[in-house]
């Protein structure tokens, strides 16, 4: 069962892809973020900031003891300052580990609500972003990109933080002790800022090329594992790995940029390092030899540039991670940027009735010409109409503009007045639902399957949906409507699965429902028998049916014949073969009798 909306439109920067937020959109969102829960990122500055600073205790006694022992201190007063270092290692141990306590906290928190805004926005998606975007981009992001930012939430995001706190306060500590030596290590740290500048210019696009080309491959992987069956049955294997080999190169290839990248960051990094510490070594004698500073402040300051290799090292060692997880954030937190269903109808008015009106449409998918041509059709309350048709005449088109998955680009489609792609998601599903060969189970019990259609349907409903659709084998279910499907559970054959999707539309109980070969994958029987089940349960209400069997076009109150994105014959089953048209060659050929006359055109099929 199939419901969708049309919202306003994104600017993607391919057509089809789903956005991506650039770093204004990421940043704000990262505020956002914060801001829910402000009181624990609060707390976790205070006690990082602590931890920082009773790490500092540590150089600064050691360069109290050189001067008292210069000063010819004895060894009470040696001794006092070295507990003085013991107790500010251990404070820092305790007041680190519980900052990183409350920063891992803070991140499952977050990563929660990304988590729950992720599949609010996914679901909020129209039917045909999702299609046009393709299903392993979304996979992509709702897996793999969202772990990633959770991972830097709860792991990558802290350390840096913390990193961060203790080298400010390691600076500080340098400047505090004498500003000259301060300088002269801010100096030494140049080239770290060079590397660095020179590696972030470089690796946000590198990342987001990364992420894409995974996309690519999970799409590829995802739609060979989904239709290996037809891989098979059309000899497809060759060109299918070959696509694969081919998304799994640029996978490599946007991979090896990332490492090429890393492999000129780090080097450059740890030659940096030791450059402070000399600079700082070296003024700091030529000082001390003029009486300007003490030994001991000359060893605190070369012990603290020496502490500041640390936090550097877990800074500039995650910020790999950091442009990793921000790619990633970007591309979780670009589905805010996609289209979204309206929540109200844009009209500002209900539709008045349940006729529905299709005048002068015209649409073109993104690549191609006019998939349909000026398509006009009125469809009566509680009218049968079946729409038949050669491959590529537009039948399965009209249907998803019928259902509001697409809009057209000119002409209108209306129920009760009303455009139906400006319809809010619960009046679509009361007015039109849609219904195609494209069936899923959802992981969970046949009760949870049914319920996504009627929340509050009971248990007698819900078999009484499964037996109008003809699911007799649900009662055969070891556990009824408590039985799990899916993996490790009950597995569903394809068509079982149409039939719980039929099941569904029983439930949803519209007042217009649109069968795209909704049967297809049942046996002509049990397609013939199902038919007839709906056909008694939807009495009363519109149906329009896209036929493939011509028994649903002589049951039908009318029926639209299609061609090259046209209607070109429309009426009841026995005026349009008593006019001995396209619809009288079809029907002629599926009964396998001679054709009458020979004007009119073979329509080729349903």
């Amino acid at each position: 069962m199939t419901s969708s909306r049309r919202g306003r439109a994104a600017v993607p920067s391919v057509p089809g892809q789903l956005p991506v937020a650039d770093r204004h959109q990421v940043r704000r969102a990262a505020v956002h973020l914060i801001r829910q829960d402000t009181g624990a990122f609060a707390t976790m500055i205070a006690f990082n900031a602590l931890a920082a600073a009773a790490g500092l205790t540590g150089p600064w006694l050691l360069g109290r003891i050189i001067n008292t022992v210069r000063d010819g201190g004895g060894v009470d007063a040696v001794d006092r300052l070295a507990l003085g270092i013991l107790a500010g290692a251990l404070a820092q141990l305790l007041l680190a580990r519980h900052a990183r306590y409350l920063a891992h906290r803070f991140g499952e928190r977050t990563l929660a609500r990304i988590r729950e805004q992720f599949v609010d926005r996914a679901l909020a998606l129209p039917a045909s972003v999702v299609e046009r975007a393709g299903a392993g981009d979304l996979t992509a992001r709702g897996t793999t990109d969202v772990a990633t930012a959770g991972q830097m939430l709860r792991d990558t995001g802290p350390d840096v933080f913390v990193a961060a706190v203790q080298a400010v306060f390691i600076l500080a500590a340098v400047f505090l002790l004498d500003p000259l030596l301060g300088a002269c290590g801010v100096l030494g740290l140049t080239g770290i800022w060079f590397a660095t500048r020179w590696y972030l210019r470089r690796a946000r696009s590198a990342y987001l090329d990364q992420g894409a080309a995974h996309s690519a491959l999970a799409e590829v992987l995802a739609a060979t594992a989904s239709g290996a069956r037809t891989v098979d049955a059309l000899r497809l294997r060759e060109r299918r790995i070959a696509d694969s080999e081919a998304e799994i190169e640029r996978c490599v290839a946007a991979q090896d940029r990332t490492l090429f990248l890393r492999s000129v960051l780090f080097p450059s990094i740890d030659i940096s390092y030791a450059i402070p510490v000399v600079a700082v070594l070296f003024l700091g004698g030529v000082l001390h030899h003029q009486g300007s500073v003490s030994l001991g402040t000359v060893v605190a300051a070369a012990l603290y540039l020496q502490q500041l290799s640390q936090p550097l090292d877990t800074i500039l060692q995650q910020v790999e991670r950091v442009q990793s997880s921000g790619a990633s954030f970007a591309r979780v937190e670009g589905l805010a940027a996609a289209p979204k269903g309206p929540s109200e109808p844009s009209s500002g008015s209900a539709p008045e009735g349940d006729r529905i009106e299709v005048r002068e449409v015209r649409f073109a998918y993104d690549t191609g010409g006019d998939v349909l041509r000026g398509v006009s059709l009125s469809v009566r309350p509680g009218e049968r109409l079946a729409v038949v048709g050669p491959s590529g005449a537009g039948k399965s088109t009209l249907s998803r503009l019928l259902a509001g998955i697409d809009t057209p680009d000119t002409g209108t489609v209306t129920v009760g007045g009303v455009p139906i792609a400006d319809l809010s998601p619960g009046r679509l599903r009361q007015q039109v639902v849609l219904v195609t060969q494209e069936h899923h189970v959802f992981l969970g019990t046949v009760r949870d399957n049914l319920l996504i259609a009627a929340e509050s349907a009971t248990d007698a409903e819900l078999e009484a949906a499964l037996t109008a659709v003809g699911a007799d084998w649900s009662v055969a279910l070891p556990a009824g409507l408590d039985t799990e499907l899916g993996p490790g559970g009950h597995r569903l054959h394809g068509a079982q699965a149409q039939q719980l999707a039929l099941a569904r539309v029983v439930l949803a109980d519209p007042h217009t429902v649109i069968l795209d070969e909704a049967t297809a994958l049942l046996d002509p029987t049990t397609a013939r028998h199902t038919e007839r089940a709906l056909a008694a349960v939807l009495r009363g209400r519109t149906v329009i049916a896209i036929a493939h069997r011509l028994q649903t076009a002589h049951d039908a109150d009318r029926v639209a014949v299609m061609r090259d994105g046209r209607v070109t014959e429309l009426g009841p089953h026995e005026e349009l073969v008593e006019a001995d048209g396209a619809y009288a060659a079809l029907w002629h050929s599926w009964h396998g009798e001679p054709r009458r006359s020979p004007h009119g055109d073979e329509p080729g099929g349903a």
